[in-house]
């Protein structure tokens, strides 16, 4: 009896074979869906509009996006293709090659990632992930309280994460609950509470 196994796929395998049509990461070497609720949509298009909105007010050189693909390495060395909720790019690192596609290898300013059913890859490997890549600020945004009790307490509450880059290259959680002010290093002026995320 033969035994085959499934070829995995590069980052670049996955750039050539993503289907056009939908959302899609990388995720072990397999081209994987990405389906949100209607409630997830509104939460993270919330926050990209404030966002935007920042950037527009201050005039920062950055660009907000949610279809970004940016090329991750896991621990065990197996390139993945992640796709956030809302990406912050440096403006200058996404006009460089403004005719390719929306795929970076390099990091961008800000990861934001609204927990799904599948929110052990936001809270473990995504995490793992951002922070090797050197993304200097991941959000993960709990609505729904599902993660955890180690992260959310007991009762769960929804929670905002943030998680910042030190010297040393590694995260820095806190976390935001109510009325908290969301403190971040990418938007230091941002007047917004967990509460108008969590409830949007």
């Amino acid at each position: 009896m033969k035994t085959y196994t499934k070829q995995k796929l590069t980052f670049d395998d996955f750039l050539e074979q993503c289907p056009e049509e939908g959302l899609y990461e990388l995720v072990d070497g397999e081209i994987v869906e990405v389906r949100a609720t209607r409630n997830h949509d509104d939460v993270a298009d919330f926050m990209l509009f404030a966002f935007n909105d920042e950037i527009r007010r201050l005039n920062l050189n950055y660009v907000v996006n949610n279809t970004t693909v940016f090329r991750t390495i896991t621990g065990k060395g197996i390139e993945q293709g992640r796709k956030p909720d809302v990406s912050i790019i440096d403006k200058d690192t996404w006009r460089s090659n403004r005719s390719a596609y929306s795929a970076l290898e390099e990091p961008i300013q800000l990861a934001v990632e609204v927990i799904s059913t599948n929110w052990e890859d936001d809270y473990i490997d995504k995490l793992d992930e951002y922070q090797r890549l050197g993304i200097k600020e991941y959000w993960i945004v709990d609505y729904l309280a599902i993660g955890s009790r180690e992260y959310l307490g007991n009762p769960k509450v929804p929670t905002v994460f943030v998680f910042i880059l030190d010297v040393e290259g590694k995260y820095q959680r806190t976390h935001f609950r109510g009325s908290e002010r969301i403190v971040s290093i990418t938007f230091p002026e941002l007047a917004l509470t967990a509460e108008q995320i969590l409830t949007d």
